[in-house]
């Protein structure tokens, strides 16, 4: 599936029970939370109940599609699940990339190679990747030629881009307002098809059919409601 939606709370719910029943859900308690806000505790506060589905899809399509040895890069890393979730997955060789200073208080810092560095310009080598994964990320400072400029290049071929993003299919204006002291995008259908489509021109494909339907609103923020969607491109291989 190239591109699908978040069709209600309940798989929200769903996703994270099976996270839960599965060793995999990995979300700082609220009393930790509270000691890493006042400074009592270091650490950085890790995960986000809401987003059991977007690091579902992401895991369960990486298990599939992604051999545990294979090197992941995690943009906008910093206070994500993600990562935690391939770590306890076994996935051996990962890697983090944000702006953020305090990535390497992140859990499993040890094991895990945090990069402080801006996303669209990494310092990685090209081709150093087999999966790029950006959850709830490209939504915020939207660039979309920078990202798929570096998510190609940073690809090997045959290597796929996974993302999760807020989404609604009707274009709902955020103009006026800044998350993270950034632009902040709720992506319409036709601005996904449109990203879809540039992609191409990045060598970047769609992987598998696309659906993008979606009647429930199940997120909320900043006074607007909508949904997720999450998506897959891949990598042309060297023979295509």
């Amino acid at each position: 599936m190239t591109a699908r939606v978040l069709k209600s709370r309940i798989e929200i719910d769903r996703a994270r029970t099976e996270l839960r029943s599965r060793g995999l859900s990995y979300i700082t308690t609220w009393p930790l939370r509270i000691m890493h806000r006042r400074g009592l505790v270091k650490g950085v506060s890790v995960g986000d109940y809401i987003k059991g589905w977007d690091i579902l899809s992401t895991a369960a399509f990486m298990e599939t599609n992604v051999p545990r040895s294979a090197p992941v890069l995690d943009i906008g890393a910093y206070g994500s699940e993600m990562l935690c979730v391939m770590h306890r997955l076994k996935y051996s060789n990962l890697s983090g990339v944000d702006l953020n200073s305090e990535l390497s208080l992140m859990p499993f810092a040890d094991k895990i190679r945090y990069q402080v560095s801006d996303f669209m310009h990494t310092p990685f080598e090209s081709e150093s990747f087999e999966a790029v994964t950006a959850i709830s990320v490209i939504e915020h400072g939207f660039q979309g030629q920078s990202l798929l400029t570096e998510v190609s290049r940073l690809l090997r071929p045959g290597g796929y881009f996974i993302a999760s993003f807020d989404y609604w299919p009707d274009k709902l204006n955020t103009d006026e307002i800044r998350i993270f002291d950034m632009d902040w995008r709720i992506f319409s259908r036709s601005e996904v098809l449109d990203l879809i489509a540039e992609a191409r021109h990045f060598g970047l494909a769609p992987f598998g059919e696309i659906d993008l339907d979606a009647q429930e609103r199940p997120v909320s923020a900043a006074d607007k409601h909508y949904t997720f969607a999450w998506m897959v491109l891949r990598k042309h291989s060297a023979a295509s």
